[in-house]
């Protein structure tokens, strides 16, 4: 099978299902940041020297792909078999949270992102992340949406907060504190 098929050619592709849509169609721009999600969260992966951390991102890349495949489909009953999110996933990332806030001093302000490139690219992924579940909301507006999807996205987006404290620990990086001039 060639990489290339010709068939977008025109500005359309094919969800699961087999409907032809734009390319601007809300499941493609909701599943589109998806996508660009987990290639963030791979390179996020490949600066962890930590196992934990990085098999953590690597079941989250998966979920991930579930994410995807679920807002491109648009049939009700395909011929094509949909992975399925669950609460457990989210628990999942809810157990995590929690471990690394219990080594965290706590926060007060809002903080500048940097100090390392490991924390850039967690705070990247997670303003990525917030993207991928506004899209996601702005498409379950017109198109029915799990909920689990939209909550997944919304506590990774505080998972990936968190854990960038934890790696700016971690590497010994500086939180700036955002101090607004009133």
């Amino acid at each position: 099978m060639k990489i290339y098929t010709k068939t977008g050619d025109k500005g359309e592709t094919s969800l699961i299902g087999g409907k032809r849509v734009s390319k601007g169609h809300p499941r493609i721009e909701a599943y589109g940041t998806v996508d660009e999600l987990i290639s963030f969260i791979g390179l996020l992966r490949d600066q962890m020297k930590e196992k934990k951390i990085h098999d953590t991102l690597l079941y989250i890349q998966d979920c991930l792909m579930v994410c995807a495949a679920i807002l491109a489909a648009d049939c009700e009953d395909c011929n094509v078999k949909i992975p399925v999110l669950s609460e457990e996933n989210i628990l999942n990332l809810e157990k995590e949270i929690d471990k690394i806030e219990s080594n965290l001093s706590p926060l007060h302000s809002f903080i500048l992102p940097g100090g390392h490139q490991a924390v850039s690219i967690c705070h990247v992924a997670r303003a990525v992340c917030r993207r991928a579940e506004r899209m996601t909301i702005k498409m379950s507006i017109k198109y029915t949406v799990p909920e689990v999807v939209i909550e997944y996205l919304n506590r990774l987006s505080d998972y990936l907060f968190v854990l960038s404290r934890k790696l700016s620990v971690d590497f010994k990086a500086v939180e700036h504190i955002w101090s607004p001039k009133l």
